[in-house]
């Protein structure tokens, strides 16, 4: 059973498992009467041909709360889309495939780009952005929750889970942070969340000295879960990053705009598994290399941006406190490891830790030669001000594409 302590400045809610999954589901569906809650799934086409997706979209199916699901499909062809039209014809709610590569979209681009309003490389940050921006436009939900396509323990009661402090009227809370233990395989898995985000933590307060930015990163059991629920009522001022800094960058988002009252992590699994990314050491652009670089700049900016001063002296002095850091929690996860009966590689481990090491200097490096650069797509509101009938025309676009295909696959 899950402790019930609180032992940061934001709320954890746990699964004590004192109440059965159904009571959430009944009052989630009282809650949707007038609190329509929706559903994210950026996903890529190769997703549609795994085993996670399926299953993932038959749990969906018997959710009874769910207003609307938004589906993005990254790196998809013109036949690709129309066999996703029919893949997620199986789900029962209303539901909406955007194809991001269409010509409609590139259109929206274009419009976008013609504004200087760029919105990044395709990637998460950029279908999850373009989503919420749909969901905007249908002006109709109250609530939204993200997730990935991925997850091969997947279960309904996880949604239910995690839309729930955003969902409940007596709630404060207006973003929700899915938590839960990274176990596979009889693995102790979430190699970049243990080995990058809570050694780099460490090392910065030692390096820098206290910031309440960084306390509150501590407070996430999780801070790297693709799991969150928000209300749409912050949609529009929220800067996505188009990087694999879109977690963090979503917890800094509600850290600059959200009182830390409004701010929860909700425990919403006891077996979390999903597809793992390679390390990727001989390709910094892939992978978790690419991931830890994008990470590192985005924790780096955040704190420039709250006034902190970086030179390469304390990049170097973080690099080096920063390898002793996680080594040190290393031996801390090796020891749980095995008295929880699970298997650790720590040559393994610690050429991660190697490469980790390494590529904080190269973000650091990278931060200090363009100290201006601003990976965020723009806000909502910006967009809207710029161009007051793309979102109507994006809605527009979305739906001509789902009749002209499906209408070809008739």
């Amino acid at each position: 059973m899950a402790d019930f302590h609180q032992n940061g400045n934001v709320a954890t809610l746990h699964n004590l498992r004192s109440a059965p999954a159904e009571l959430l589901v009944r009052e989630l569906a009282n809650f949707a009467q007038t609190r329509k809650i929706s559903l994210i799934l950026p996903s890529l086409f190769s997703e549609l041909e795994g085993d996670a997706l399926p299953r993932i979209l038959d749990e969906l199916a018997e959710v009874p709360f769910l207003h609307r699901i938004v589906i993005g499909l990254d790196q998809a062809d013109e036949a690709q889309f129309a066999h996703a039209l029919q893949f997620f014809d199986r789900l029962p709610q209303n539901h909406v495939v955007i194809w991001q590569d269409s010509p409609r979209m590139q259109a929206i681009h274009a419009r976008l780009e013609a504004h200087n309003l760029q919105p990044g490389d395709p990637g998460k940050g950029r279908n999850v952005w373009f989503c919420m921006g749909y969901l905007m436009a249908c002006k109709d939900s109250s609530v939204m929750a993200l997730h990935d396509c991925d997850i091969v323990t997947y279960s309904r009661e996880m949604l239910a889970r995690l839309v729930y402090p955003v969902a409940n009227p007596n709630f404060p809370y207006q973003l929700a942070k899915g938590f839960y233990p990274r176990i596979g395989a009889n693995k102790l898995n979430g190699r970049v969340s243990r080995l990058l985000v809570s050694p780099i933590l460490l090392a910065l307060k030692k390096t820098i000295g206290d910031r309440d930015y960084l306390d509150y990163l501590r407070s996430f059991r999780y801070p790297l879960s693709g799991e969150f629920a928000l209300r749409t009522a912050t949609l529009p001022d929220l800067r996505i990053p188009s990087d694999w800094g879109l977690e963090i960058g979503v917890l800094s988002e509600a850290w600059r705009n959200l009182a830390p009252r409004s701010v929860c992590q909700v425990e919403i699994s006891d077996a979390y598994d999903h597809k793992h990314q390679p390390v990727s050491q001989e390709d910094a652009s892939k992978g978790l290399s690419r991931m830890s670089v994008d990470i590192c700049k985005s924790i780096f900016r955040k704190l420039a941006a709250d006034g902190t001063v970086f030179s390469e002296e304390i990049f170097r002095t973080l690099k080096a406190t920063y390898y002793r850091e996680a080594l040190d929690l290393l031996d801390c996860y090796y020891n749980d490891a095995r008295m929880n009966g699970l298997s650790l590689d720590r040559h393994a481990e610690e050429n991660i830790i190697e490469l980790f090491a390494q590529n904080i200097t190269e973000a650091g490096q990278v931060f200090l030669d363009n100290p201006a650069e601003t990976p965020f797509i723009p806000t909502w509101n910006r967009v809207n001000s710029a161009d007051p009938t793309l979102m109507d025309d994006m809605r527009a676009a979305v739906a001509a594409d789902s009749t002209d295909y499906r209408s070809a696959t008739k």
